[in-house]
């Protein structure tokens, strides 16, 4: 194509290659669909008939840019002859999101229409209903979905955790909806769990285990890959606990800081371990966990008879973006014989720059981490890694041997049949946008990203310090905290912003 990823995505107004890289990609989606079609299934006994040459008609093509789509979704494949409403179709659909895309980008629109629920539920027709629809009528589905749906990649959205819109992101995640697989064995998803394998093992290697081992997995978010890291901590603990339940164990205690993520206490609620046995640790002036209240309330709660088996060390906090301190963490851990598990959700990725991953120094003493491509790396939402230290400890913790999913005469290496030591059956293919955006961009692209990142945030951070009105409450680079006040004079109360 001669193009690099860099030509396409965040310029204002996006590039003409972005519009032909995103066209070219869904045509070749849109001929995955009709070239290479199997041909109707057969009844056994049955032998297959030629083709009348007389009889096959060749199918009329509408013309361009008109769906005259005044029929239902059964006209569509699979429907014999389907082939050219199908292609049709697609590509109303396409130019629907190619006109939102470039409307994204563009800073003169607005990045929301906003309503009020009572009144958007009034404005349109989202009702179910027991007819279907024509397929002019999804288009117009559609259209309306996009008109009030937040342009996420618009460059004047600033709502928590967002990252715009990848290019390249976006095509990987056309093709996994049209492979539209599960990834609980290799014979159903062989790309895909090989795809997976790879980047987990990339990915623990950046962490700093040797030679990439140990194990991992794609979860639905963030708080899952942090509820996954508390059941393994667990189990590796009292691996009873799997089949004879919380009343065989001793009153369980995990430790985060006050500023952790809520996923924590809400995984311990999930997991049957409650929100009191979650103890608090008291944090800096800089948000950061204090090590020495850490050790502190673990030999408080072993003296009331509590066994202490998870702590949770952030890296990036929601609150004021603090890294805590992972070494000392991590030798107060060592002394306790407690697992270690670092929430790098949000500030994970920065490993990938060897400009910023020493604040994460020390994360390769942890026996679990939380990293999420879909914050700092742009990846499309959902794409959260559980990354294990211990390879086996997953399998050994979820497997329920389902003989109809996980046979052992297959003949493959079962260690590629992922799925029984996922807590899910049905799992959706996270990884390809992420494989896919690496190929494209390089370690050395995504580093370039994230230096970008912190060297805007520095830029904000600067620019608001030496505004006139505003006040830093908080002296942090990452994720600046101020206040602002209405009059340049500072006679009014300042304001929380």
């Amino acid at each position: 194509m001669g193009w690099s990823w860099v030509g396409l995505g965040r310029a204002f107004p996006p590039p003409a290659s972005t519009s032909l890289f995103v066209a070219r990609v869904l045509r070749n989606v849109s001929l995955s669909l009709f070239f290479g079609r199997p041909k109707a299934l057969l009844n056994v006994g049955e032998v297959e008939k030629p083709a009348d040459p007389a009889a096959k008609q060749p199918p009329q093509r509408e013309a361009a840019g008109t769906c005259g789509c005044n029929k239902s979704c059964n006209y569509l494949l699979p429907a014999m002859d389907g082939d050219t409403k199908t292609m049709t179709f697609l590509q109303e659909v396409v130019d629907i999101l190619m006109a939102y895309i470039v409307e994204s980008f563009d800073r003169e629109t607005k990045v929301i229409d906003f309503h009020y629920p009572n009144e958007l539920l009034q404005m349109n027709n989202w009702e179910l209903q027991d007819e279907p629809a024509t397929l002019d009528d999804i288009l117009i589905s559609c259209r309306a979905t996009l008109k009030y749906a937040i342009k996420t990649a618009h460059p004047r959205y600033f709502n928590q955790l967002s990252t715009g819109l990848d290019m390249v992101g976006l095509a990987a995640d056309w093709l996994t909806s049209t492979a539209n697989t599960n990834m609980f064995t290799y014979e159903v998803a062989p790309v895909f769990v090989l795809l997976e394998y790879v980047s987990l093992k990339k990915m623990r290697e950046i962490i700093g285990w040797q030679d990439g081992r140990g194990d991992g997995i794609f979860s639905p978010g963030g708080a899952i890959s942090n509820m996954y890291a508390m059941l393994l901590a667990r189990f590796k603990m009292f691996p009873e606990v799997k089949e004879k339940g919380m009343s065989s164990v001793p009153r369980l205690v995990a430790f985060t800081s006050e500023h952790s993520h809520f996923s924590i206490k809400k995984g311990a609620a999930a997991l049957g371990i409650g929100t009191e046995s979650v103890i608090c640790i008291k944090v800096d002036e800089s948000g950061k966990m204090i090590p020495a209240d850490l050790e502190r309330r673990i030999v408080e709660a072993k003296q009331k008879g509590f066994v202490p088996f998870f702590v949770s060390a952030t890296a990036g906090t929601t609150v004021y973006g603090a890294f805590d301190p992972l070494i000392a963490i991590s030798d107060v851990c060592k002394k306790y014989n407690v697992w270690m598990h670092v929430d790098g959700a949000w500030g994970g990725s920065l490993l990938m720059s060897r400009r910023h991953r020493w604040k994460l120094d020390g994360v390769d003493r942890a026996n679990s981490v939380t990293w999420n491509p879909h914050k700092m790396m742009s990846v499309p939402l959902q794409c959260s890694a559980l990354l294990v230290r211990e390879e086996g400890l997953m399998q050994n913790c979820n497997q329920m041997h389902a003989c109809y999913l996980f046979q052992q005469d297959k003949h493959y290496d079962l260690s590629y049949d992922t799925g029984d030591k996922a807590l899910q059956c049905g799992r959706h293919v996270d990884i390809f946008k992420l494989w896919l955006m690496w190929r494209a961009k390089g370690t050395i692209g995504f580093e370039a990203q994230i230096d970008k990142c912190l060297e805007l945030s520095e830029y904000l951070y600067n620019k608001i310090k030496d505004r006139e009105g505003y006040e830093m409450v908080f002296d942090g680079k990452v994720c600046p905290h101020l206040t602002f006040t209405p009059h340049a004079d500072n006679s009014s109360a300042a304001q929380p912003h």
